[in-house]
């Protein structure tokens, strides 16, 4: 009769879970706020990137998933995508409403595109701990001003324009971790593209392997991160144009568009970075440069040894990107419509950012 009993109570507890697992799941909260993609087989399986992107112009919600694709499908990583949200939780441009960075307490590489930047003090935290802690950094376009939060009296020396107490933290993020901060815009952005030039003595940078013809469509910026002890891996040509065969600006001199350098937070470990002035939507449609883009993140995380000049870079689902501007952005777009490898990027319809007051 006991025997019976625990049969008849073991079975009944088979149907209980039966039916939990069949019920359709309410969505988890994280997952409304960001998006991981999941590698299956390559070097980088085992290892997590966050890949963070808010910024108000140059698309970087679009950049961002599509590179993290190519890192999660072709190469094996896990990438966490972020956002900036609306309270909606739309996808918002220049939001600083990014959730989730407590991820950070897992990667292995931060991937940043942000700019002026204002995190409530739990966030900041996460970031902190991730840079003393000397793990790599990716930083694109923006991110040389990811911060603008000088009225925040824990983290402003985060700042783009700090120039406070903490001198080694002048200017902020930017230069502490990448090596440069905002300085201006070298030639007309919108109207000269940028052409990659490999400096002879970084040939051979593992960064730069099977790296060629490069060009972007953002315009370069004025920046000079070997005063800061950066190794310059590529220059960049102005051109009087937007597109790869528009002739050179002779006015303007190659300057950086591509580094790599150590950095060290005060008390913190040394950490590797690889900075470039691009990264808008369409740049990442130049075969060169979103090869450079994977050869870094190869390079950031140790796995050097497994870039090759003809490994897969080829986008992961359709990729439309949006022209880069201040003005339109794809709207009601949430980070679920970014699931998986197959859904569009961008979808939505372009329309108008919210004007400041």
């Amino acid at each position: 009769m006991t025997h019976f009993i625990k049969s008849a109570f073991a079975f009944l507890f088979m149907i209980v879970v039966f039916i939990q697992c069949s019920e359709p799941k309410a969505p988890d909260e994280k997952s409304k706020y960001k998006e991981v993609y999941q590698g299956e087989e390559g070097p980088g399986k085992g290892k997590n990137i966050v890949l963070i992107a808010s910024d108000h112009e140059y698309r970087s919600e679009e950049s961002l998933p599509a590179l993290a694709r190519i890192l999660a499908k072709h190469y094996g990583f896990t990438c966490t995508v972020l956002w900036g949200l609306d309270d909606k939780g739309n996808i918002l441009p220049g939001s600083s409403n990014v959730k989730g960075l407590e991820a950070l307490d897992h990667a292995d590489l931060m991937v940043i595109f942000t700019r002026f930047q204002d995190w409530a003090d739990e966030d900041m935290e996460h970031i902190n701990a991730y840079l003393e802690s000397g793990k790599p950094v990716i930083g694109l376009r923006t991110a040389t001003h990811a911060f603008h939060n000088k009225d925040n009296p824990k983290w402003n020396h985060y700042d783009f324009r700090y120039d406070g107490p903490k001198t080694e933290w002048k200017n902020g993020f930017g230069p502490m971790v990448l090596g440069e901060t905002w300085v201006d815009h070298y030639g007309t952005n919108h109207k000269q593209a940028t052409r990659l030039v490999i400096e002879e003595a970084q040939k051979d940078h593992p960064v730069m392997r099977g790296v060629n013809n490069a060009w972007m469509q953002s315009g370069a910026y004025e920046v000079h991160p070997e005063q800061r002890g950066a190794t310059v891996l590529a220059t960049g040509q102005v051109l009087n144009g937007m597109t790869a065969d528009s002739p050179e600006d002779s006015t303007k001199p190659r300057l950086p568009v591509a580094w790599v350098r150590d950095y060290t937070l005060p008390g913190g470990k040394t950490g590797k970075a690889f900075a470039t002035v691009h990264g808008a939507s369409e740049d990442l449609l130049n075969d060169g440069f979103r090869r450079m883009l994977v050869n870094a993140s190869l390079w950031a995380v140790g796995l050097e040894d497994q870039i090759r000049p003809d490994n897969t870079i080829g986008f992961v689902g359709p990729y439309q990107p949006t022209t880069f501007n201040f003005d339109g952005y794809k709207a009601n777009v949430k980070p679920s419509d970014l699931a998986g490898f197959e859904s569009l990027i961008m979808p939505g319809e372009v329309v108008q950012l919210p004007k400041k007051e």
